[in-house]
């Protein structure tokens, strides 16, 4: 079974499905109803949507400023539009701010919000402001403060924007990392860039999980995209942010969600810099060769398959990691689960699939939680007791030996 898809398990992906994937999946709406009540059901959730969703609150010390750079690869086509020109992307820089000294920021633009929700099976009436209304805790323009941290690089779903790993993002941050979150440009619903233009999930219906050839270049293509970002962020003595100076270049990390996850392997083999990485529940199509990651550390975190099944990739993969290595699985989850998108259907009143179990904000913590000991003990040489073995705290996640 693929993580890149959605499955029986995974209720909360048609949010970011395009309509081309959705039809296997639950719908964004409440399920099925007969016409007697259909127009009931679609007001309740008219009005539901309408209530402002928060993100979890983060966790650590530091407040979050965001600022959100154009990039551009002069030296290669994008390649899903090659006559667009140059790969251009979005990316949200998060990073360790002074706070109340900048402005609210967005969850995502309403363009983008817009094309997420009309990517959607009929009879979806959830509003805009659903989603581009979120409540986030991170600042625009807020003051850094001045040090120097460990970087991670977020990649999200195949089909998800970047907005969806915003609640990992922030967390980090209040614990002294930047992050960078990629949009990989006609990967997802819609990406909007400054001049106003929206543009649509081109890869959409070419890639899908049950084509390893196609998936493995997408994971492929997103390694470029990282190291571009990781360029433009590094270089000296003119970096593409105005507060590159608060990146440490010695100690740059990855995670992605479903496809993005899947991605760090490619970004490990072939970038230096990055030291560490982490697999949110994404079937690795571009396998961990036989020789390993180079030595570099790996955790693999995901939801459980049916019948107690494990993705094959992972098997094969988790057995050839060459160093530090970790697989973990979240009862109660889903392929949703490790991302914002279960915070968004709590708030909205929409049903969880049969088998999710957990409250969305428990995922999001169980997320940040793993992630964050994964990157504080690799990244900045903290020990984390809680990532050698089961813990009373978190009991709804186990261990693969």
């Amino acid at each position: 079974m693929s993580r890149l898809r959605t499955t029986a398990a995974a209720a909360t992906l048609p949010l970011a499905l395009p309509p081309s994937l959705a039809a296997a999946a639950p719908a964004l709406a409440a399920p099925p109803v007969n016409s007697a009540t259909s127009s009931t059901a679609q007001a309740t959730q008219t009005i539901q949507a309408t209530s402002l969703v928060e993100l979890p609150r983060p966790t650590g010390p530091f407040a979050v400023g965001e600022e959100v750079l154009n990039l551009v690869d002069q030296n290669r086509p994008d390649p899903w539009v090659p006559s667009a020109g140059p790969r251009q992307l979005m990316v949200s820089m998060y990073y360790p701010a002074h706070a109340e000294t900048g402005t609210p920021a967005p969850y995502m633009t309403p363009a983008a919000a817009r094309a997420l929700l009309d990517g959607k099976p009929a009879g979806n009436t959830f509003p805009t402001e659903a989603v581009s209304g979120a409540r986030t805790w991170a600042e625009s323009g807020a003051r850094p403060q001045g040090s120097h941290y460990p970087l991670v690089v977020l990649s999200p779903g195949f089909t998800m924007p970047r907005a969806t790993l915003s609640g990992l993002a922030e967390d980090l941050t209040s614990h002294g990392y930047v992050v960078a979150v990629i949009d990989h440009t006609y990967e997802n619903t819609g990406t909007t860039f400054p001049d106003g233009r929206t543009l649509p999930c081109e890869a959409c219906g070419k890639v899908d999980g049950s084509d390893d050839k196609a998936s493995a270049l997408l994971e492929a293509g997103r390694e470029k995209d990282v190291s571009f970002v990781i360029d433009q962020l590094t270089n000296r003595p003119h970096p593409a942010w105005r507060y590159a100076r608060l990146i440490d270049r010695d100690r740059i990390g990855m995670a992605g969600h479903s496809a993005g996850g899947a991605s760090t392997v490619p970004a490990l083999l072939t970038d230096d810099r990055i030291r560490a990485g982490v697999n949110l529940d994404g079937t690795m199509h571009y396998r961990v060769p036989e020789s390993g990651l180079k030595g570099k550390p790996f955790m693999m975190i995901g939801h459980p398959l049916d019948n107690g099944r494990q993705d094959s990739t992972w098997v094969t993969s988790f057995a050839r990691l060459d160093g530090g290595k970790r697989l973990l699985t979240v009862d109660g989850s889903d392929h949703g689960s490790f991302t914002d998108l279960p915070v968004f259907f709590d708030g909205l009143g929409i049903p969880k699939g049969p088998h999710t179990t957990i409250d969305g904000r428990r995922a999001v913590a169980v997320t940040r939680q793993y992630v964050g000991a994964f990157f504080d003990l690799q990244l900045k040489g903290i020990p984390q007791p809680l990532l050698d073995g089961p813990s009373a705290a978190y009991p709804e996640v186990r261990f693969t030996p």
